[in-house]
This record gives structure tokens, sequence and C-alpha cells, in this order.
């Protein structure tokens, strides 16, 4: 099954603690560093990526949104910058947070946002919660993908919507050539380069490369009680944008 393919792509090989404690204890050293070095990864691409998602959601009006695996908080400040929606930035990781809530304070979203230190597969929340979710770039690092959207699936509202930003792989074999030879090559040279954790960026790499992308995360979506799912590959395929509704 997909998930359990998913399950064996984790940061420290040597380790034997669970994937989850290991994701935390990664996002935790890399905090201060991540923002800089994704727009440098991305060539500043994931911008315009995750605009395209927050058009979309804040199109539908909703007045509560879950942002599940939020990190330092991008995509919470930019629907919350482009709505008058109550967010909720969700993650495992308090360092990424507490790069968020400067950030947040900054911005002065305080009243909006609220940021969390929380499970994706364990959420602390009612059935029914929220009009609308998101995840941008967090779904591959869940410990139990089925186990994550199904709770996803739970705290939404009957008709809300989940949106998804995730990696993915280009189709065109050429595309797909240069797509590995930048997450196998360039990403980690980044991270000896740039972080105080080189092994970070090669797990970013690995777990993308092997994640369910396109149809096969549209099946899993709809396996745990999701419709309408669709796929929308951004930029020839290096990532993709997934939409389901409750």
């Amino acid at each position: 099954m997909s998930s359990e393919n998913h399950q064996k792509v984790v940061p420290y090989k040597e380790r034997k603690d669970s994937k989850k404690k290991q994701v935390s204890t990664m996002f935790d050293t890399i905090s201060s560093e991540y923002d800089k070095l994704n727009r440098m990864i991305t060539f500043g691409v994931d911008l315009s990526w995750r605009k395209k998602l927050v058009h979309h959601i804040v199109s539908l009006g909703p007045e509560t949104v879950l942002d599940v695996a939020t990190g330092t908080g991008d995509l919470a400040i930019a629907i919350a910058s482009s709505s008058q929606a109550k967010v909720t930035g969700l993650d495992i990781s308090a360092g990424m947070l507490e790069v968020g809530k400067q950030k947040i304070q900054l911005q002065h979203l305080n009243n909006q946002i609220d940021m969390v230190i929380g499970d994706s597969e364990s959420l602390n929340y009612s059935d029914q919660s929220f009009d609308a979710a998101t995840v941008a770039f967090g779904v591959r690092n869940f410990e139990n993908l089925e186990v994550g959207l199904s709770e996803i699936f739970r705290v939404l509202k009957p008709g809300g919507t989940l949106a998804i930003l995730e990696t993915s792989m280009p189709t065109n074999p050429i595309l797909r050539l240069l797509y590995k030879v930048h997450g196998r090559i360039i990403l980690p040279l980044f991270g000896k380069l740039f972080s105080r954790d080189p092994r970070a960026y090669k797990y970013l790499s690995d777990s993308a490369e092997k994640f369910p992308y396109n149809e096969r995360l549209t099946q899993v979506l709809i396996r745990v009680g999701f419709s309408k799912a669709s796929y929308h590959p951004q930029t020839f395929g290096a990532a993709c944008i997934y939409y389901a509704e409750k």
C-alpha cells in the first residue's frame, strides 16, 4: 500500500524512534534556516503555487481554516491576509511554530491566526469543526498517510474542502531526469553548504520522490471518504495541487 512505502522514508535511518519523532526533531533543527533555504531550493516558484491554492480556498469564503503541518506559517499567513477567515496553524515542530509566530507578529495577524502544536494524525478538535483545511508540503511527512487524511476528513464540516500542495514528479522523461538531478544532487548540496542538518535535505528529496502523487493520492483521498478529489500539476509536474470535498 502506498502509505506503507511512505512510512519507510525517515530522516535518520540509524535511529529507532518513530518517523513522527524524527520529523519533529529534524524541523526543530532547521527551523531558523527553513524559509530562506526553501526559497533558494525552489527558486521562489513555490510562492506562485501557494498563491493558486490560497485563491481557491479564499474564493469559497470559509470562516474557519485548519492549516495542517503549517511549518513557519506561510500558507496560514497568506490565507489570513487574503480573507477574514480565522486560521489555525498546526504543526508537530515547536521550532517551526516559533518562527511562524514571529512572522505573524510582524504582520499584525495575531488576532486572526492561532499557531498550535499538535499531531496531524490525532487532531485535538471535535468532528465538523472547520470549513476548510489545507496542507502545504506536509502530507509526505505524515507517519501514516491515511490516518492523517482521515483525521482531516473528520474535523471538516460537511461540504468542507481540503486543499493540498505537494511535490510530485514530471511525466516528461527529460524533465523527470532534471527533477531527479535537482532532488538527488542539488538539494543535498544545498543542505551540505547551508544547513546545520544536511540529512534533513536528503530526507526531503527522498520523501518527495517516493510519495504517492497525482492519481495515487486522489485514490487515497477517496478511500478515506473524500469526494470530487482532483489533482492539478504545477510547473511541468514539479508540484501538484489537490482538491477534495467532504
